[in-house]
């Protein structure tokens, strides 16, 4: 095992980290990034010279220590590198996630009086250059990608290349300035403005210390050990913590070798010609890969249909027993495993919210080394994570070391309360917000909303956020994002949101998957034009209605649905239901459709929609629909839908 406390030691900022993994590993590879199907290759020698020329080229336009630099784009080597010389020069990073829109980024912009930003592209340079003079404080903006970059003429704008080349000349002039910058890097300073959730408002922004961060990392990887022959995929957003932990401080700290696939759209055939060692994925993602291969089966002849009941059945089974089945593994599951890019996986984590259960034991069935973490931006990200032998997925696992302490605070009498957190490594409160800082952190503890126990093997369960816990009339307490993730285990849903506070029972609005959904429908031959068309089907309610029953067979009565309806839109980060990493905002659900969840509640067995929706490049569409409610009974029973 890597000596991670004498690393530390030598080099406690990314930019010494960086430096030394270049003076000592310099021709080993540390990124790879594939661009026009080819994977392009950076040495640590190379990552160095791009962090060096970019500290130093801003240094040229004036930017120092104290200042905040913007990064907003996909996952790139030029984004880690970015945020690298930003430390380099004492500066603090903030990262922006790409899919934001116009206001948010001007938001944080502003917020951070940001002065330089790194936008990839056109598309993040237009949203800069659209915030006008709702953006005083930023002077430069620096892209990456220069296609449809020349029909621009603001003087903010610069190339990266350019940047780069300021900052060579730059090193001709002064030539030992910027190891003198590094040198002053200093652990405890500031060195990253970190986004939280923002389920509730307004996203925070949790200030970092580079070296708190390193240390935090050195904890993790000791409980879960990575080295230079790990491969890891960079999928998840870079302003999300988690992929600051994996993807820099880890990366950094350990030397595993990080990927970058080259869109979106290709990710899993990327994923699958590196075939790393470990991945971490958004429960978002996980759902989404589970529902695909059901959907593919489901399009597959019979007799491959019958091979994969049967092999899933004795998969399950044989996990049920605490071993893997070699039946399910020859029938089945070794070839799966292969066409998602899964054979090598030595380690497997899903984190950020909860992935249902069942999701957890599909994954787990089919030999993936599936284990879940917990944590928070505030806490530098996971602090708990199953041990490999003791994988419970009811569960969030164990404390990584022993300098994490966890307790609950306020147990009921089922031992549910509070769970707060503290360990050395946390962070330095919020950015010009003392008064959050104070509210969330009480005694040196961080208090983090989330409602949990201790189950009888000590490992830590999280029900939900403790303002999302909710009570019926009747008494019942329930929690919606359980119910929410049973629910989406079926390949046709792909979000829920589960009502019933303050109600005599359980209700839900329901968004159809509509890349699965559309498939089905073709294949029946069900004639549609537009999603909201699709999810007004008859035929598409009573699939849906099959697959709540199922859900509700697993559930205690009093947690049942008992109406629901389909939406006639998906939910959306950009019109303020989703935050960016997916999680429900229920008080914008409950404000935005306040007239259909009464309606629902109402005896409804129709409601009306005539609604506009804008889409994130402005235009809108007028969207005139009757949703229809299918009721299943008081306690969730089976009853015959609404006609």
């Amino acid at each position: 095992m890597m000596d991670y406390a004498g690393r530390i030691a030598q080099a406690d900022t990314y930019p010494k980290l960086l430096r030394l993994n270049a003076r000592e590993h310099g021709d080993e590879v540390a990124l790879r990034e594939k661009d026009f199907g080819l994977w392009r290759e950076f040495t640590w020698s190379a990552y160095q010279a791009r962090v060096h020329d970019f500290a130093l080229g801003m240094t040229a336009l004036g930017l120092g220590r104290g200042d905040v630099v913007g990064i907003v784009g996909d996952n790139r080597p030029d984004w880690v590198a970015a945020e690298i010389a930003t430390h380099a020069i004492g500066a603090m990073s903030l990262g922006i996630y790409r899919d934001a829109l116009e206001e948010e980024v001007g938001y944080l912009l502003n917020y951070g009086e940001a002065r330089l930003v790194f936008a990839e592209d056109e598309e993040q340079v237009d949203k800069l250059l659209g915030l006008g003079d709702r953006a005083p404080h930023l002077k430069h903006i620096v892209y990456s990608d220069p296609r449809g970059m020349r029909k621009y003429d603001d003087p903010r704008l610069i190339s990266a290349d350019q940047l780069a080349e300021l900052g060579r000349a730059r090193a001709v002039a002064d030539g030992g300035l910027y190891d003198r910058m590094v040198d002053a890097t200093r652990g405890e300073d500031v060195a990253i403005l970190c986004t939280t959730s923002g389920t509730t408002a307004h996203p925070k922004l949790a200030m970092l210390a580079a070296g708190r961060v390193l240390r935090h990392c050195a904890t993790y990887l000791a409980f879960d050990p990575k080295g230079p022959d790990d491969e890891y995929v960079s999928v998840l957003p870079l302003p999300w913590i988690m992929e600051q932990v994996y993807a820099l401080g880890k990366g950094l700290l350990c030397r595993m070798k990080v990927n970058f696939v080259e869109h979106a759209d290709t990710l899993m055939n990327d994923f699958r010609e590196i075939a790393p060692t470990f991945v971490l994925f958004a429960p978002r993602i996980w759902e989404a890969i589970a529902a695909d291969v059901r959907a593919r089966v489901m399009d597959a002849t019979v007799l491959k249909q019958k091979l994969y009941e049967i092999g899933m059945k004795a998969g399950l089974d044989a996990l049920a027993q605490g071993r893997h089945s070699g039946l399910a593994d020859a029938v089945l599951f070794r070839a799966l495993r292969d066409r998602l890019g899964f054979t090598r996986l030595r380690s497997a984590a899903t984190g950020g919210a909860a992935l249902g259960p069942d999701t957890f034991k599909f994954f787990r069935a089919m030999g993936v080394p599936l284990r879940t973490l917990y944590g928070q931006t505030e806490l530098l990200g996971a602090y708990t994570l199953h041990p490999p032998e003791a994988v419970d997925p009811d569960t969030t696992g164990v404390p990584m070391g022993e300098t994490i302490e966890i307790r609950i605070e306020a147990p009921d009498a089922n031992g549910v309360g509070e769970i707060v957190v503290r360990h050395p490594n946390m962070f330095l409160g919020y950015y010009k917000n003392p008064e959050g800082s104070a509210a969330d952190m009480r005694d040196g503890w961080m208090h983090s909303g989330d409602a949990g126990y201790y189950n009888a093997a000590r490992q830590l369960v999280v029900i939900d956020r403790i303002k999302d816990l909710a009570e019926t009339t009747r008494g019942d307490r329930f929690s919606p994002q359980y119910i929410e993730n049973k629910l989406k285990f079926s390949p046709y849903i792909a979000e829920a949101v589960v009502l019933g506070a303050g109600r005599d029972r359980l209700a839900a609005m329901i968004c159809i998957r509509y890349s699965i959904i559309s498939k089905w429908a073709e294949k029946n031959r069900i004639a549609f034009t537009t999603y909201t068309d699709l999810a007004s089907r008859p035929e598409v309610y009573a699939l849906l209605r099959k697959e709540v029953e199922t859900v509700n067979a697993t559930l205690p009565p009093a947690q049942r649905i008992s109406r629901f309806l389909l939406l006639y839109k998906e939910l959306d980060a950009d019109d303020g239901e989703l935050t960016r990493t997916r999680k429900v905002r229920r008080s914008v659900i409950n404000e935005k459709y306040a007239g259909i969840i009464d309606a629902l509640y109402g005896g409804r067995h129709e409601i009306p929609v005539d609604t506009v929706i804008r889409f994130q490049d402005g235009t809108t569409q007028r969207i005139r629909t009757t949703l229809a409610v299918v009721d299943l009974g008081r306690d969730g029973a089976l009853a015959e839908a609404a006609e």
